[in-house]
């Protein structure tokens, strides 16, 4: 019963597009509900077993753009497979459609690569080892985005300076850096990243926030890091994004041994 995991690290060419790759396994003995935050990436499921709901839907292998704001998903049945973040790069490159045509959705990867998509499952259904399942995970991913068309560079260079800064640098900034207007660089990014620079800017911070408050660091620290003016902003951004707040997401201190006996 329960989740078990095994991660693997892409080679080095794909480092640039895949920033997880994992081997699976699921079963409960009741349904499981959770929600699942906004990240700075496109989430691909390769699956076989139980469908899972996710966002009111039953899916099995499924995928999507970059969003801000939190999905919902509820398993029923065992289920296992290989899940992969992308970045947006990575996910251009291996879906080859404008980004812009996925913000905020989920849906089968039979939507977007049929014959790929039916490949991998099948070909992952029939290993039964974790490695060797992210194994043809890596390389079914590698011959695909490897050989698509590269990233734009002046887009790919706006958005590693948003990443680099934590969301945090002017979208201003990075167009008078780029010599762009700011409709170009809100055009741009839509194609190639699924959101606006300001949206993007958003989730990345948020994403930084989660990262830090799951570290144990204070609502105060976290808020005063990463640029939210208060902590009701802060609190409305993770409503938005994890559904959830802020204090919900940060781990309670641990009592020492002295300190529980003594209560």
């Amino acid at each position: 019963m329960g989740l078990t995991m095994a991660e693997g690290v892409p080679r080095a060419a794909l480092r640039p597009y895949v920033t997880r790759l994992c081997a699976y396994r699921e079963r409960y003995d009741r349904p499981l509900t959770r929600t699942e935050a906004a990240v700075p990436g496109a989430v691909l499921i390769l699956a076989f077993g139980a469908p899972m709901e996710v966002g009111g839907a039953r899916l099995t292998s499924f995928t999507g753009g970059l969003g801000d704001r939190y999905t919902v998903t509820r398993i029923s049945g065992p289920t296992e497979g290989v899940e992969v973040v992308l970045t947006p790069f990575g996910a251009r490159r291996l879906f080859g459609v404008p980004m812009r045509e996925l913000t905020n959705l989920v849906l089968p990867v039979d939507d977007l690569l049929p014959a790929w998509s039916r490949t991998a499952g099948e070909r992952l259904a029939e290993l039964a080892s974790p490695t060797e399942r992210l194994a043809l995970a890596e390389s079914l991913l590698a011959a695909r985005i490897l050989t698509a068309p590269p990233p734009d560079p002046p887009v790919l260079w706006a958005w590693e300076r948003l990443v680099a800064s934590g969301g945090s640098v002017s979208v201003a900034s990075l167009a008078g850096s780029l010599g762009w207007s700011h409709r170009h660089l809100v055009a741009r990014f839509h194609d190639q990243i699924g959101l606006t620079p300001k949206a993007s800017a958003r989730v990345i911070r948020f994403d930084r926030a989660m990262g830090l408050l799951r570290e144990g660091l204070s609502l105060s620290d976290v808020a005063a890091s990463c640029g939210f003016y208060d902590q009701p902003h802060m609190n409305r951004e993770f409503r938005a994004m994890a559904g959830a707040t802020p204090g919900q997401i940060r781990p309670r201190p641990q009592l020492s041994r002295g300190a529980d006996l003594a209560s």
